[in-house]
C-alpha cells in the first residue's frame, strides 16, 4: 500500500494514519446502497409529507388524498423522553399535532405488530413440525428489521434467505391493514390513501420501497413515505410547536367496533417481542409446556443472548438474540457450517435493537446509554397484552382475512426474498 502524505502550511509533508473502517461501520448501511435506492430514499421524508399536505389544501372536494399516518412505538418512546412526557400524552399530543397538520388518522403500529406476532408464531409451531421434510425449515430467522433483510439479501443470499421468516414486518403489516381493510371501511381505492408511518429506523425507508409491497393494479405503494423520529422533531421545530405544550386529542383506532383509550405494546423489549412470544407458544403449543417466566443466559455479550426449553435433561426449543451486526457475522457462519444450534434467533441489526435505531432521538447533553435507558425505561410503562386477546384482532381475522391459515394470509400478512447481484464496481478491477 503506498502511503498517504499531506502538505503542512509550512511546505512540508505529513504521512497520514491509515482510515479504519470497522465492520460496524461498514456494515451500518446494510451494505452498498444502489443509486435506484438513493432515488427511493429520497423520496420519502417530511417534506414529501408536507406536499402531500399543502397539495390537500388547495384540491378540490373530492381529489383530496386521505393522509394516514401510523407511529411506532419506539418513536414515541423517543419522543416522550425529549419531551419529559408519559407515553399515553405523547401518543394523543402526536395525534393533535398530525391533525394539526392536515393528517386524517393517527394510528399506532403496535397494533399491526399483533398480527406480525401471531403470524410469526403460527410459521414457527409449522416450521418445527416440518424439519424433517426441509434442511432450510430450521432456524427460524426474524424478518423485522429490514437493515438485516438487506444484509442478508445482498450479502448471503440463498445461502441464508430459505431460513428467514416470512412473516411481514409491523410496519408492511400496517401498510396491507391501511391499504387493504380501512381503504374497504372508507370506500376508497388504496391509491387515494397517503400512508406515512413513523419509524425509528431509516432502513424502513427502504423496507417500504420493496417492489413486493407495491400494488401493481393501483399503483401505489402499502407505506407511501417513512420519516424517523427524528424527522418528526424536525417538524415540531418547523412549526415552533413544542409537543408538551399541545393539547392532546382522542386516539384512533383502526376498527370500529373499539376504541384507543391509551396504547399498548407487547411483553419482550423495546423490538417487537418475537423471541419471547414465539417461545411461550411453541412450548405450550408442541410440548403443552406453560412458560411465565422467560430467563436470558448472555454470551458473547449483552446483545447475544440464549432461552433454552428443557425437559428431564433434554433440550427441547434453543432460541437467541444476536443484535448488532458483529452478532450477526457470528450467527452466519455458524449456519454456514451447519453448526447453528439454534431453533428460532431474534434478528435486529442495531446494537440494543430498535429502541436504538439510527433515526431516533441524540441528547447532546446525555450520553447515548443513558438517554437510551430513559427510553426503555418509558416504552416499558405501556400496558402489554397477548396478541391474540386485543379487542379486534379475531374480529379482522374472521372479517377481512376470513380465516387464520396461510391460505388466507399470504398476500396481505406474509413476503418473500429475493438474493440480490451484487453490482460489478470499479473498485473490483485489478489495475
Amino acid at each position: 500500500m503506498v502511503p498517504f502524505n499531506s502538505r503542512t502550511c509550512d511546505g512540508g509533508t505529513r504521512k497520514l494514519e491509515k482510515a479504519r473502517i470497522s465492520l460496524d461501520d461498514c456494515l451500518a448501511c446494510s451494505g452498498c446502497v444502489t443509486s435506484a435506492e438513493t432515488v427511493l430514499i429520497t423520496q420519502q421524508s417530511h417534506e414529501e409529507l408536507r406536499k402531500i399536505l399543502d397539495a390537500n389544501k388547495i384540491a378540490a372536494p373530492g381529489q383530496q388524498r386521505l393522509v394516514v399516518i401510523s407511529v411506532s412505538p419506539q418513536s414515541r418512546a423517543s419522543l416522550a423522553v425529549r419531551f419529559q412526557l408519559n407515553p399515553t400524552d405523547t401518543a394523543r399530543k402526536l395525534t393533535a399535532f398530525f391533525k394539526k397538520l392536515g393528517a386524517h388518522y393517527v394510528f399506532d403500529t403496535a397494533f399491526s405488530r399483533n398480527f406480525s406476532l401471531l403470524e410469526s408464531q403460527r410459521e414457527f409451531v409449522r416450521r418445527f413440525r416440518g424439519q424433517t421434510d426441509s434442511k432450510h425449515a430450521l432456524p427460524v430467522l426474524t424478518s423485522a428489521c429490514p437493515g438485516w433483510i438487506c444484509y442478508a439479501e445482498k450479502t448471503h443470499g440463498s445461502a441464508i434467505i430459505p431460513y428467514i421468516s416470512t412473516a411481514r414486518s409491523p410496519q408492511q403489516v400496517m401498510g396491507s391493514l391501511v391499504k387493504d381493510f380501512f381503504a374497504q371501511q372508507q370506500r376508497v381505492t388504496p391509491d387515494k390513501i397517503y400512508h406515512v408511518t413513523v419509524m425509528p429506523c431509516y432502513d424502513k425507508k427502504l423496507e417500504a420501497s420493496r417492489p413486493d409491497f407495491f400494488h401493481q393494479e393501483y399503483q401505489t405503494r402499502d407505506v407511501d413515505c417513512v420519516i424517523t423520529t427524528g424527522e418528526v422533531f424536525k417538524l415540531l421545530e418547523e412549526e415552533g410547536v413544542s409537543l408538551a405544550e399541545l393539547e392532546p386529542a382522542p386516539l384512533d383506532s383502526l376498527c370500529s367496533s373499539t376504541s384507543a383509550q391509551e396504547p399498548t405494546s407487547h411483553r419482550g423489549g423495546g423490538s417487537g417481542g418475537y423471541l419471547e412470544h414465539v417461545f411461550r407458544h411453541a412450548a405450550q403449543e408442541l410440548f403443552g409446556i406453560h412458560v411465565d417466566k422467560i430467563t436470558y443466559r448472555p454470551l458473547r455479550n449483552k446483545d447475544f443472548q440464549e432461552v433454552v426449553l428443557e425437559s428431564e435433561g433434554r433440550i427441547l426449543l434453543h432460541f437467541a438474540a444476536a443484535y448488532g451486526f458483529r452478532n450477526i457475522q457470528n450467527l452466519v457462519q455458524k449456519l454456514k457450517r451447519g453448526r447453528c444450534p439454534y431453533h428460532y434467533v431474534e434478528v435486529m441489526a442495531c446494537p440494543s435493537g430498535c429502541l436504538n435505531g439510527g433515526g431516533q432521538l441524540k441528547a447532546p447533553e446525555m450520553p447515548g446509554k443513558e438517554l437510551l435507558q430513559h427510553v426503555e425505561k418509558l416504552y416499558s410503562m405501556v400496558r402489554t397484552e397477548m396478541p391474540e386477546d386485543v379487542p379486534g384482532v379475531r374480529e379482522l381475522y374472521q372479517h377481512w382475512l376470513h380465516g387464520e391459515g396461510l391460505e388466507q394470509t399470504g398476500s396481505l400478512l406474509h413476503t418473500s426474498y429475493h438474493e440480490v447481484e451484487k453490482a460489478s464496481s470499479s473498485l473490483s478491477i485489478r489495475w
